[in-house]
């Protein structure tokens, strides 16, 4: 229906075009929604648009003090009866950003039935952009976050490969950006990873009593990956970004979301010549089964007053709880 950048077509096209004020042009006539690019001149403000009828309320109050966003409920005066909700970036340094959340927010609501249910998506979305709009503004990822991106990738991209349909659906699992207790989690189950390069590889770190407490879940994991890190040898988390990009180009909804869940996990393409010179070259990877008595702290033994859990487990000493990566993918391939 649309190629990857379409609304970044239709910016440069109102661009060339010159014409002072807000100027709007469809995005698709193949989508039953009216959703705009637009483009205000001579403030050069990038923007998305979405027409609503007048029984929609949307509050936009709590995105009044945006550094970076403009949010305006306006009466449309294309259509009776109706209002334009318009998205407009104030900075154009951001314009690359801006343009991979307004595909994936045109994405993800053009499958929604309701108008209801496309406000509260947009207005949701709107709450998680005030946060990768912060994150744009920093200087890169830690070569300790590189590392554990390069990780959840990597695994990431061997769940892609066992399914050959719901490639959306299996990124969705990855929440390992937004912060949440595990990497990959689906409706009943969970995946920890786990990337170490350091003198004594078979040791992980645990982060709080909750991350490998299992009791919320039929079947928890945790994937070990050991790495070598040179300036020369492997593959850079550049160069695992693109291959997994490669291998989602003809899935525009799924491709979407990876984009999306790369800002999440802070990475940005202007950082790449940060990354160029860390190679990662695989040692061993292994696959747990968290059950019976793999060592770890629950949250129901811990004692009163007892919190910011941290501890290690020394996994050489873990063998009995090994499982293949058949057994693994076998478990959770029910999305």
């Amino acid at each position: 229906m649309t190629n990857n950048n379409h609304i970044s077509e239709i910016w440069e096209a109102l661009e060339e075009e010159k014409n002072v004020g807000l100027v709007k042009r469809l995005y698709s006539s193949d989508v039953s929604l009216h959703i705009y690019g637009t483009f205000q001149y001579p403030e050069r403000y990038y923007g998305v648009a979405f027409t609503f009828s007048n029984n929609i309320r949307i509050d936009t109050s709590p995105f009044d003090n945006l550094r970076e966003l403009k949010v305006m409920y306006l009466a449309d005066t294309t259509f009776s009866n109706s209002r334009l909700l318009i998205i407009q970036l104030v900075h154009p340094n951001s314009r690359d950003v801006f343009a991979i959340l307004c595909e994936n927010l045109i994405q993800s609501v053009i499958r929604l039935n309701t108008e209801q249910n496309i406000s509260r998506k947009i207005v949701n979305q709107l709450e998680k952009w005030k946060t990768l709009f912060e994150k744009n503004n920093s200087t890169g990822l830690t070569p300790a976050e590189q590392q554990g991106l390069f990780g959840e990738l990597h695994f990431l991209q061997k769940f892609l490969s066992c399914q050959n349909t719901n490639l959306s659906k299996v990124l969705l699992t990855w929440v390992g950006g937004d912060k949440a207790l595990r990497d990959f989690q689906g409706n009943n189950w969970a995946v920890e990873v786990k990337t170490t390069s350091t003198n004594n590889p078979q040791k992980v770190m645990i982060n709080g009593e909750r991350q490998l407490d299992e009791t919320l879940f039929e079947n928890l994991f945790l994937f070990h990956f050991s790495i070598e890190v040179s300036n020369g040898n492997g593959q850079t988390l550049s160069q695992k970004v693109a291959e997994i990009r490669k291998n989602l180009e003809n899935d525009t909804p799924a491709l979407s979301i990876f984009k999306v869940k790369l800002l999440e996990a802070g990475y940005l393409d202007k950082h790449e010549a940060i990354y160029q010179n860390r190679f990662y070259q695989a040692r061993d990877e292994n696959y747990y089964k968290i059950e019976a008595d793999f060592p770890r702290i629950k949250e129901k033994e811990l004692r009163k007053a007892v919190c910011d859990v941290k501890y290690s487990i020394i996994l050489a000493m873990c063998d009995e709880y090994l499982i293949s990566e058949n057994q693994i993918f076998t478990a959770i391939k029910e999305l």
